[in-house]
């Protein structure tokens, strides 16, 4: 005991006496001019580390208002503060901005000067996350590739707020007061190389329309959706990650082959009210159903291609993908029928 005790001693030791010539290095190897320049640029309030010039921390620092940004900085962190405006003046020289995070403040939609975000120019990471705001701020910049806004009170997305920032990647809106009617038909208009859509825990009843065509991921977790439109995924033909868990899906409100497309891969409709599996198609590899109300699985009528088909074919055919299925939480009883198994001879997992 007391040898490891002291091993770990040893260790610890170690591991700080390497850490401290690193940062003595990093502060030796400083041209003691541009050292002098970063700490008389650095806000009072924040933090400038020397490895990292072009970063400024002012994180959980309670600051109310931004303080001014020097023209170096590229990274900009200003998380869990209490800050409330998004002015100008604090980045009058700070034209080389690629990423800001304002999460867990109390900015809102009337604390953003006009134009202010908009000017940005070189602005790629934008994240406003648990802020006060009640729609989407407007204008954005044009060369924007993430946009995270979640948890916030945001219930209107401004009629082409989006048309402009075809260098988009992701857009996160979960945690918001979204109903149907903010989702229009040109709501998307624009997003054309979006491959993340995150509108779950929100206020849908519907399907939202018009989704940007490249869209890989699409997340509408926790809403009330209760029906599938016909053909809906042949707009979104790359859809892959498609997670609908947490609605009110029934078997009536889903078409014959709703589900039946083979771009998804990953199929999430736990928490819903499906009595029977739907149709699946054979590149589907994760399923997740449970805490549905399914009664029972015949593998002979779920599996996507025929199961002499299969035998013909071996592992040279189209035989099914699916290598995770879930489906606890419903009233099936155990054992796994035979079929499944036969059908699915991929499956690694089946948790029931």
């Amino acid at each position: 005991m007391i040898l490891k005790i002291y091993t770990s001693i040893l260790l610890l030791f170690l591991v700080n006496s390497v850490w401290t010539r690193t940062v003595r290095q990093v502060y030796d190897d400083l041209d003691p001019d541009h050292w002098s320049r970063y700490t008389s640029e650095c806000p009072q309030e924040c933090f400038c580390p020397p490895s990292f010039p072009n970063a400024l921390y002012c994180d959980n620092k309670g600051l109310k208002e931004i303080p001014p940004i020097p023209a170096r900085i590229w990274y900009l962190y200003l998380q869990n503060n209490q800050i409330e405006t998004l002015s100008e003046k604090p980045f009058v020289n700070a034209t080389h901005l690629r990423w800001i995070n304002l999460n867990k403040n109390k900015i809102t939609n009337s604390g953003i000067e006009s134009g202010v975000l908009s000017k940005m120019k070189r602005l790629l990471y934008l994240f406003l996350e648990e802020n006060e705001l009640e729609e989407v701020p407007a204008p954005l910049p044009v060369g924007l590739e993430q946009l995270r806004l979640a948890r916030n009170k945001i219930s209107k997305i401004p009629e082409g707020v989006f048309s402009h920032l075809e260098n988009l990647t992701m857009l996160d809106l979960h945690q918001n007061s979204l109903l149907d009617s903010a989702l229009q038909s040109d709501t998307f208009q624009g997003l054309n190389n979006l491959m993340q859509l995150n509108i779950a825990k929100n206020s849908l009843k519907k399907m939202p329309l018009s989704i940007p065509a490249n869209t890989l991921q699409l997340f509408l977790d926790n809403n009330s959706i209760e029906v599938i439109p016909e053909n809906y995924f042949s707009a979104i033909p790359k859809v892959t990650f498609l997670r609908l868990n947490y609605n009110k899906l029934s078997d009536d409100g889903i078409p014959p082959n709703g589900f039946n497309v083979s771009s998804i891969l990953d199929l999430q409709l736990s928490h819903n009210q499906l009595t029977k599996i739907p149709p699946i198609n054979a590149h589907l590899e994760h399923l997740h159903l449970d805490h549905n109300k399914i009664r029972s699985v015949n593998g002979t009528q779920i599996c996507p291609v025929s199961i002499a088909l299969e035998e013909d074919y071996g592992y040279y055919g189209n035989i099914p993908r699916l290598r995770y299925l879930r489906l606890d939480g419903n009233e099936i009883q155990p054992p796994i029928p035979l079929d499944i198994m036969i059908c699915f001879r991929l499956l690694q997992a089946v948790v029931i």
